[in-house]
C-alpha cells in the first residue's frame, strides 16, 4: 500500500487585484444571481461564462419543489453557451452567490459536483482550460483549470 498525495493551487485575490475582464465576468455573475429561482433554499447563485468568441453568457439556479428537477447556475450557463455557440470555447466561468438574507456571502462557494463535471466536459472538448473565478465579498478563489476542482476526474477512455 501507498499513500498518494494530491495537491491543486488556487490563488486568493481581492477584487482590486483582478483585470478588467475578470471584474466584468464576476459584476455579470453578481447581476445574474438577482435572477436565481431560489424559493425553497433561498440561496441565490449566478454563473458568468466568457467564450473565445467574446460573448458573456449567464445563468443562474433555478429551483423546482419536485426536488432535485432544478438547475444550478453554473450547469445553465454552459448548457445555454453551447447550445447557443456550439463552436465557441470556454475561456472562464464567475460564479457569485447570495444568501438567504440577500447579502453576498462572504466565502466563495465552489460548483458542485455534477457542475464541476459538466465543466469539465466542455474543458475537455475545447483542450483548453477554462479559468474558475469563485467570488466572495471578503476575497475571490481563481483555479486555472476546472481540473484543479476535479481531482481524479472522470473522463472518457
Amino acid at each position: 500500500m501507498r499513500k498518494i498525495t494530491i495537491s491543486t493551487e488556487i490563488i486568493a485575490v481581492t477584487y482590486d487585484e483582478l483585470n478588467a475582464e475578470e471584474r466584468l465576468l464576476i459584476d455579470f455573475a453578481r447581476d445574474a444571481n438577482k435572477r436565481s429561482y431560489a424559493p425553497y433554499s433561498k440561496f441565490c447563485v449566478g454563473a458568468a461564462i466568457k467564450l473565445d468568441n467574446g460573448e458573456i453568457i449567464t445563468g443562474a439556479n433555478q429551483e423546482n419543489v419536485a426536488y432535485p428537477s432544478g438547475t444550478c447556475a453554473e450547469r445553465s450557463a454552459c448548457f445555454y453557451a453551447h447550445a447557443r455557440f456550439p463552436d465557441a470555447h470556454f475561456k472562464a466561468i464567475a460564479i457569485a452567490a447570495r444568501d438567504g438574507s440577500g447579502n453576498e456571502v462572504t466565502t466563495p462557494i465552489s460548483p458542485c459536483g455534477a457542475c464541476r463535471q459538466s465543466l469539465l466536459e466542455y474543458e475537455t472538448l475545447s483542450g483548453k482550460n477554462i479559468k474558475v473565478i469563485l467570488a466572495g465579498s471578503s476575497e475571490i478563489y481563481i483555479a486555472e483549470s476546472v481540473k484543479a476542482l476535479l481531482p481524479l476526474a472522470f473522463v472518457d477512455f
